[in-house]
């Protein structure tokens, strides 16, 4: 079989995450893109028509789109991440609706850890919310670096260019704080479609891209490779299983990030430090010469090392930090508070290990972007934290990559996902005390 140079299989692919406060009309936006692009079944319609019928609210209620829970539907809110798939001549995407109530912050920033954009939904009637604001820090501090800002419900306020103007000033003014590279804002209806998809008429005002052209036309593919401040990372494939080839001889699979894989390319299995050679990438559709950012992939070795699921096969260019003191940024989801001393276990990349918190340097005002002293965390906090794990692991900063930069505490009995961190103090936080 001869090999090949596997296609950009990740660059036309758009991830977003919807953000915005309760009742802004997040759900409503992402249905009315998904009805008219033509993304649904007819029995998919008929589904959505026969909830609204069943709550009430009409015809058509577009937020039961993506409000797929029968909790969800029953008390009328979004309560997980509701994850949807569409495409156009132009784009594949895949959607995260997140949830925009504190108590599920948590879902909230599980949908945007992997977004390439957000689309910020605002109640253009009332202005910027706390809990956008919110949402909106997290996901910068999750590396999500463009905006697109639908300025909803523009129909209720009579098409006002004064309430769009609102929303733009209060739009860039966070963004700067934030370090937004790029933001669009839109004035729309999502309840009409003005702006969603078609152009309309009824802002004079507004000369720039419907919402669906903002998303076509967005930069796409970085949730899965370099992130602006290392851009020539090397490689990083973290061992997810070890296959045995018919015939003798093992693989390693797991899912290229950093850089491209290449045949020949000198590497490291950290953190053993064992040096080799690729001599052959396998990928589902044959033999290649050269695996892309974000393909899933087995690679075998010139040498035959000891390698085990939870090392990581990294290029010998750009070697990232073997360590088990972390210094990171974390957003606390449990209940019960976060304390020095918490026993927890530390799934990062494919390995899990058990770690403890050494201590809680400081916690971040969502509102004034500020750090101060505190002996915990509580629920939906964001705070820098130090922990001690028992294993190495092998990171890079988050900064520099979002996938092995970041990682997941679980809670020891209960095996719940008690918070989300990222490894290193984020840029927006360096000035800070």
């Amino acid at each position: 079989m001869g090999t090949t140079t596997a296609p950009d299989e990740v660059m036309d692919l758009l991830r977003f995450a919807t953000i915005g406060s309760v009742d802004d009309g997040k759900s409503t936006l992402i249905g009315r893109l998904l009805v008219d692009t033509r993304q649904l079944f007819d029995d998919q319609i008929d589904a959505v028509a026969q909830a609204s019928k069943d709550r009430g609210v009409g015809d058509m209620d577009l937020s039961f789109v993506t409000d797929g829970l029968r909790a969800e539907r029953e008390q009328g809110i979004t309560i997980d991440v509701a994850y949807r798939y569409a495409a156009t001549p132009r784009r594949k995407f895949v959607i995260a609706d997140c949830p925009g109530h504190v108590q599920y912050t948590a879902n909230m920033a599980t949908g945007a850890s992997t977004a390439d954009l957000a689309l910020v939904v605002v109640d253009a009637t009332t202005g910027l919310k706390e809990q956008t604001r919110r949402h909106l820090c997290i996901a910068s501090l999750l590396g999500v670096r463009q905006l697109v800002v639908a300025a909803n419900k523009m129909d209720e306020g009579n098409w006002r260019s004064t309430l769009y103007t609102r929303v733009v000033a209060q739009m860039e003014a966070l963004a700067k704080t934030l370090e937004i590279e790029s933001l669009t804002v839109i004035p729309i209806s999502a309840l009409n479609g003005d702006n969603v998809v078609e152009r309309s008429s009824a802002a004079p005002y507004y000369d720039g891209p419907t919402v669906l052209e903002a998303l076509e036309s967005a930069p796409a593919g970085g949730w899965a490779g370099d992130h602006g401040s290392h851009a020539d990372a090397a490689t990083r494939l973290p061992v997810q299983w070890i296959l045995r080839q018919p015939g003798g001889g093992r693989t390693y699979a797991g899912m290229v990030d950093g850089a491209p894989i290449t045949v020949g390319e000198e590497i490291v299995v950290l953190p053993e430090g064992l040096r080799s050679t690729v001599t052959e990438i396998r990928t589902p559709s044959g033999i290649v010469e050269q695996a892309p950012i974000g393909l899933s992939v087995s690679v075998g070795l010139a040498d035959d090392l000891d390698v085990s699921r939870g090392d990581m096969i990294v290029g010998a260019a750009d070697v990232p930090t073997v360590t088990q003191d972390l210094e990171a940024t974390v957003c606390w989801f449990s209940p019960q508070p976060l304390l020095p001393g918490t026993r927890l276990r530390i799934k990062h990349t494919t390995r899990t290990t058990p770690a403890i918190v050494e201590s809680i340097r400081s916690r971040l005002d969502v509102n004034e972007l500020s750090l101060s002293s505190v002996a915990s965390l509580e629920a939906n906090d964001i705070g820098l934290v130090t922990i001690k794990t028992a294993s190495p692991l092998v990171v890079d900063s988050y900064q520099e990559n979002r996938i092995t930069g970041s990682f997941v505490l679980v809670d020891e009995v209960t095996n719940i996902t008690v918070a989300a961190g990222m490894v290193g103090i984020p840029t927006l936080l360096h000035a800070q005390p």
